[in-house]
């Protein structure tokens, strides 16, 4: 029996810090609800009493639309301290590709990855071993790294469905080091925070620090990291300031107390529940009040650490290390502020009633567990997957971007790019030539700057020309991406289109291997 099947999802929303506040805004529905009845029991033919029944159901239906959020995407998390090791041939499993219903965003950190000098600089250069094999494996499923960021050993990658890209805006990462006295980066915290369709987000990974007696230093840690990481963002300069933050990564809790037999009798036994009253993160926040604020689903996996590398058998070496849930995945929904106290009951009904979020987002856990297949590392995977439901703040791209006529590198091509709404753009801004199944924004086969004379006005149309040796030789499915140096984003994608093979390619006999880097 799985018990995490039979166990309820964990369930927050950002529409009440409270479920009294919740109960309160039902209230007012019903009484708008029965206000209408009321309305038309009375009716008459005068326009007062029309005007009245207008009125009453347009409040009843906008309460109704606070309540029932109208989009639904699935986020799929995985933290792994991998122990310097290089990623393993496959990665679908721990990605669950086959699962349904898919996922929308995957976001992974990871701790420990090797990070020699010699490593981390040619990490720099070019993509490191983790993140091309997660990148090959989400590509060609329709997924694009939307961005990343490496503090030495600590990775955060987040990749997103191609469809959702011009709606994932204000991308900024940053990074906190608090190992040696904040000096060195082998502990601390990497983030990445984005408006995914105008609702504020941020992913924090963390490295803690680790041993048994260090659980109060972790803590401090912990809370420096939230205090201190900044960007340059006005209404979110924190990472608390987020309508929902996600913190995950090797916390290096441990479980106190019990001994070594003791904690592998109850794992081995399935009795993880005795060891739950121990754990060092649910220890800490019965006191810690900035801890309350985050919620974590139930621990029915087995501990994540230690375990001697390729097996499921806890650490046989002479230090004997104790099980622990070291790996963690937490989240805290922004609690809503406080309505203003007044005297007058009318004023503070409005308050409440003025106070609901208008865009909510509520955020359920739909699983919570590790994957033991792995075994590069002395630690396991944990998995997390949430449904995000929300109502979009907005659901049209900045920029309307379209190839214009047929495209073949026969003939130079021609494409129309429309600002549909006004934002920072730059001469610096460009369109890319993407094959379908790209991996990021820096994966096109060519590019053309956007209009260089002047910026655009809202709503023109703008008609740029593509040189024909800038076109593929050979035919494929193609998509255009507009893309924004200060946003540092796509903001606009084209349907996808087919570029038609060139009469040089048939008549040259051009194979794939040696053509535009191609399939290469």
């Amino acid at each position: 029996m799985d018990p995490l099947t039979d166990s309820p999802r964990v369930r927050s929303d950002s529409m009440s810090s409270s479920a009294s506040q919740g109960s309160r805004s039902k209230m007012l529905l019903r009484q708008r609800l029965s206000q209408l009845l009321t309305c038309i029991e009375d009716m008459s033919s005068d326009d007062e009493a029309n005007e009245e029944v207008s009125r009453t159901l347009d409040e009843a239906f906008q309460l109704c639309g606070r309540f029932i959020p109208t989009d639904t995407f699935r986020l799929h998390m995985v933290t792994w301290n991998v122990a310097t090791a290089e990623p393993p041939e496959d990665v679908t499993s721990l990605l669950q590709l086959d699962v349904q219903p898919p996922a929308d965003l995957y976001v992974i950190g990871l701790q420990e990855v090797s990070a020699t000098p010699l490593r981390f600089i040619s990490d720099l250069l070019v993509e490191d071993s983790w993140s091309h094999v997660f990148m090959d494996t989400l590509a060609p499923r329709g997924f694009v790294k939307v961005t990343s960021v490496r503090m030495q050993g600590l990775l955060l990658l987040v990749f997103a469905k191609q469809i959702h890209l011009p709606y994932i805006r204000k991308i900024q990462t940053t990074y906190t080091r608090t190992g040696i006295f904040g000096y060195w980066g082998n502990k601390g915290g990497v983030s990445v925070r984005f408006s995914f369709y105008g609702h504020m987000v941020c992913f924090l990974n963390c490295h803690l620090a680790a041993h048994m007696n260090y659980a109060l230093q972790r803590v401090d840690e912990f809370e420096y990291i939230l205090e201190t990481q900044d960007f340059d963002i006005s209404d979110t300069p924190r990472v608390l300031d987020h309508k929902v933050a996600f913190c995950f990564g090797d916390l290096n809790f441990r479980i106190a107390d019990h001994g070594l037999h003791f904690l592998r009798s109850s794992i081995n036994s399935g009795r993880l529940n005795l060891l739950w009253n121990k754990d060092q993160l649910i220890m800490m926040k019965k006191n810690e009040p900035f801890l309350q604020e985050f919620e974590e689903g139930p621990l029915n996996f087995k501990p994540t650490y230690k375990f001697d590398r390729n097996s499921e058998t806890y650490d046989t070496s002479g230090k004997k290390r104790k099980p622990a849930w070291t790996d963690r995945i937490l989240w805290r929904i922004k609690p809503k502020t406080p309505p203003f106290e007044d005297d007058d009951d009318e004023k503070a009904s409005t308050s409440a009633d003025d106070g609901l979020d208008e865009y909510p987002l509520l955020v359920t856990q739909d699983k919570y567990t590790s994957d033991m297949s792995y075994g590069v590392s002395d630690h396991k995977p944990v998995i997390a997957t949430f449904s995000l439901e929300l109502r979009k703040c907005f659901d049209t791209p900045l920029v309307h971007i379209s190839p214009v006529g047929i495209w073949s590198a026969d003939q130079d091509a021609l494409l129309n790019y429309t600002i549909q709404e006004d934002f920072m753009s730059s001469t610096w801004d460009w369109i890319g030539l993407y094959k379908v199944g790209f991996k990021s924004a820096s994966d096109y086969e060519s590019f053309v700057w956007v209009r260089e004379d002047e910026l655009p006005e809202t709503n023109e149309v703008i008609q740029i020309s593509v040189d024909k040796d800038e076109i593929p030789l050979l035919g494929g499915e193609y998509v255009l991406g507009y893309y924004s140096t200060n946003m540092q984003s796509i903001l606009g994608l084209s349907a996808n289109f087919q570029i038609l093979e060139s009469k040089r390619a048939v008549m040259e006999g051009l194979v794939p291997e040696n053509v535009n880097g191609l399939n290469k």
